[in-house]
C-alpha cells in the first residue's frame, strides 16, 4: 500500500495489520470534497492480530478532535494510543488547524475533513469506522453521522455526494447541544474569539487556529437536530458531570433527542480530551468494539 502524488491511496494485497506484516504509521494530505488539504495520519493497531481478537482485524478508529488541537498535540496522541489497542486509528488537524488547509468554521464545514478521513481509513483496507468526536468533534460526529449514512442518506450517496465515508459507530464525548451557547465564562472567551479580529488573532497565534473570519449563512444543522437521523447507527454519548464549558442539559438533550437510541454516560469529569482518563478511554474503546460486531 502507498501514496499517490494526488493523497490517494493505493491499495495493498496485505492487511494493514495481518499476521504477517505490520505497517508503520503514514502521514499524508487528504483532500476534501470543497478542495482543503487536510493533515492526517494512520496509526496501527499496537497489537498483533490473533484469532481471539477477530473483531479488531477490520475495526479502525477516526479521531475528531477539539477546537483548536491538532493531530500533534499531546492530549490527542494520547487519545490515539488508547485505541491503537483496539484497532487502527485515523486523527487529523481539522481544516485551520495544525498544518492543515483553510479556515475554521468552527463545526460546520468540518463534516467534510472528517468524511475525507473516513473515506481515507476505509481505502487503507477497514470495514468498520468508529468515529469519536471531542467537544467540537463531538458535534462534527453527530452531525456527519446524520448526513452520511450507510444507506447513503435520501439521494442515495448522502449530502455531499462522498461514498464510503460512513460511520459504523459514533462516539461523542463533551459535545454541545444547541449552537449559540454562551452560558458558562469558557465559552464567552470562546465567542470573543471566533467572533472577534482581535479574538481571531490570538487565535491564529496563540492557539495555532486560523478561523474564518464570516459568520454562518445558512446557520448548519444544529447537534441535536442530527441525532434523531442518526439511528440504526449505534451512538455513544459521553459527558463529564464537572464539565466547565456545557452543563448536563447539553448531553440530556441529546439523549432525549435519540429516541432512546443513543447510550448516555455521565461521568466524574471534566471537558474533553483533556478530562477523558486512560480508564474512560479504555471503555469506550471496549464499547465500540462491541457495537461494531
Amino acid at each position: 500500500m502507498g501514496i499517490d502524488p494526488a493523497g490517494r491511496v493505493v491499495r495493498s494485497t496485505v492487511s494493514p495489520h495481518s499476521e504477517t506484516h505490520r505497517h508503520a504509521p503514514i502521514r499524508t494530505f487528504l483532500h476534501t470534497d470543497d478542495g482543503v488539504t487536510i493533515d492526517s495520519v494512520y496509526d496501527p493497531p499496537s497489537f498483533v492480530y490473533d484469532a481471539s481478537r477477530p473483531s479488531a482485524r477490520d475495526l479502525v478508529f477516526v479521531i475528531a478532535h477539539g477546537f483548536t488541537g491538532d493531530v500533534d498535540r499531546p492530549h490527542v496522541r494520547r487519545v490515539v494510543k488508547a485505541f491503537t489497542q483496539y484497532g487502527g486509528v485515523v486523527t487529523f488537524s481539522f481544516r485551520g488547524h495544525g498544518a492543515s488547509g483553510g479556515r475554521s468554521t468552527v463545526g460546520d464545514r468540518e463534516v467534510l475533513d472528517l468524511a475525507a478521513a473516513v473515506a481515507w481509513a476505509r481505502g487503507l483496507g477497514h470495514a468498520r469506522v468508529v468515529t469519536v468526536g471531542f467537544s467540537m468533534g463531538g458535534s462534527v460526529v453527530l452531525r456527519h453521522a446524520a448526513l452520511y449514512r450507510a444507506d447513503g442518506g435520501p439521494d442515495g450517496q448522502g449530502r455531499e455526494g462522498r461514498t464510503g465515508a460512513h460511520a459504523d459507530v459514533v462516539a461523542s464525548v463533551s459535545a454541545p447541544a444547541r449552537w449559540y451557547y454562551r452560558g458558562t465564562a469558557p465559552m464567552r472567551r470562546l465567542h470573543w474569539l471566533v467572533t472577534r479580529p482581535a479574538g481571531r488573532v490570538v487565535g491564529r497565534y496563540g492557539f495555532r487556529t486560523r478561523i474564518h473570519h464570516r459568520e454562518w449563512d445558512p446557520v448548519p444543522l444544529s447537534p441535536v437536530e442530527a441525532v434523531p437521523g442518526i439511528a440504526p447507527t449505534p451512538l455513544l454519548i459521553v459527558h463529564g458531570d464537572r464539565d466547565g464549558y456545557f452543563p448536563l442539559d447539553h448531553p440530556r438533550m441529546l439523549a432525549e433527542a435519540s429516541g432512546g437510541h443513543a447510550e448516555l454516560w455521565i461521568e466524574p469529569m471534566g471537558h474533553a480530551e483533556h478530562a477523558a482518563g486512560d480508564e474512560l478511554l479504555a471503555r469506550i474503546g471496549d464499547w465500540a468494539v462491541a457495537a461494531g460486531g
